[in-house]
């Protein structure tokens, strides 16, 4: 169940925020904060501040919620407000936690801001205060969690195929073989951070970039049993006996290349001695017998992930005939994670076949 936040109370810290960090600054001289009783005015607090002989006004919004989609309006009311005031004021927006995105985008309106967790951007007459901290309150890591979590990954995987494809949500369901409000969900979260927009046809993704920045930082690889093994097939003998392996439409004895195996056949960055699978029980006893694995107590040169979820295996592409891998973006992801020279081979994938419109 959500937990609901009362905005009253969200004001009155919000109060008491902005007057903790204004107290600090040896400059002020006087600073009163205060509630605004009448919300026709179109502002929540009122403070007044004297510094080096001059007094200066800011005007505050309060809001419950800190993604760009939820504030973007507030941004734009404020400047509104601020414009149709007689006397100078600074606009400044307070939420309980504001995304580095919508810090960006306050930035980019000209919104002074600060929330609950300590960011803060500040600045009138020759007051400038600025903070920015690393963590996220526990609340937006679980969302983010949540967003990047198995069933809501084959959304986010359909999604990115074609980022400018607009989709319907009971489509968009039955690709991605998740329900319909799971679908909802991820629609939601998508349009409040504003990485996806809403056009006649379709939710589409609008900055995925973002998002898939965003999945690299969050990204936790897919749960199963890793087993190491060794084989003595090298070579034209394993490719080989790849392309004897269950198609990607196979549905028992599913098998796909990942991470640095999938990545030579979908953007070569270097060559590595280890091979590396995905698979389900079906298809580790095929993998068994096609590449003559043998246990490996050390000196492994295969391996194996028997996966949780079988959900991964819709995301798969075939770059080459009787090739199945994981997708560009799966591949990516586990590249990323996969130590310095992971990265690299991730950062040369993603130029090769993750490039989309800024």
């Amino acid at each position: 169940m959500l937990k609901l936040i009362d905005p009253v109370k969200v004001e009155q810290q919000a109060a008491n925020a902005l007057r903790h960090i204004l107290s600090e600054v040896p400059a002020i001289e006087h600073l009163e904060v205060r509630h605004v009783a009448a919300k026709d005015q179109g502002v929540d607090l009122l403070a007044h501040i004297d510094t080096s002989g001059r007094r200066y006004t800011l005007v505050a919004e309060v809001k419950s919620g800190g993604q760009p989609r939820q504030i973007r309006p507030a941004l734009l009311m404020l400047k509104d407000y601020a414009a149709r005031q007689s006397e100078p004021v600074t606009p400044v927006l307070v939420a309980p936690y504001l995304s580095a995105e919508a810090r960006d985008l306050c930035r980019e309106y000209e919104v002074a801001y600060l929330d609950l967790e300590g960011n803060a951007r500040l600045a009138f007459g020759s007051v400038f205060i600025s903070r920015q901290l690393s963590s996220k309150p526990a609340a937006e890591r679980r969302a983010l969690r949540s967003l990047f979590k198995p069933k809501s990954a084959q959304v986010l995987r359909q999604l990115l195929r074609e980022p400018a494809r607009p989709w319907k949500v009971t489509d968009l369901s039955e690709v991605a073989g998740v329900s319909l409000g799971h679908v909802s969900n991820v629609r939601t979260a998508l349009l409040d951070r504003e990485w996806a927009q809403v056009s006649d046809d379709g939710v589409f993704l609008s900055q995925p970039n973002m998002l898939l920045d965003a999945w690299r930082k969050a990204y936790e690889p897919p749960a199963g049993q890793c087993q190491g093994f060794y084989t003595t097939v090298h070579g034209a003998m394993l490719t080989d006996a790849i392309r004897t392996l269950p198609p990607c439409s196979s549905r028992t004895g599913r098998i796909a290349l990942a991470s640095f195996s999938a990545a030579q056949w979908l953007a070569p960055y270097g060559r590595t001695g280890t091979q590396y699978f995905y698979a389900d029980a079906a298809g580790l006893e095929q993998l068994r017998e096609a590449l003559q694995l043998t246990p490996a107590g050390k000196g492994e040169n295969v391996f194996v992930t028997v996966l949780d979820d079988p959900g991964l295996f819709r995301d798969t592409v075939e770059p080459a005939s009787g090739v199945c891998c994981t997708s560009p973006v799966q591949t990516y992801l586990d590249l990323a994670h996969a130590g310095e020279r992971g990265q690299e081979a991730a950062d040369h994938l993603r130029q090769e076949c993750l490039r989309w419109p800024l």
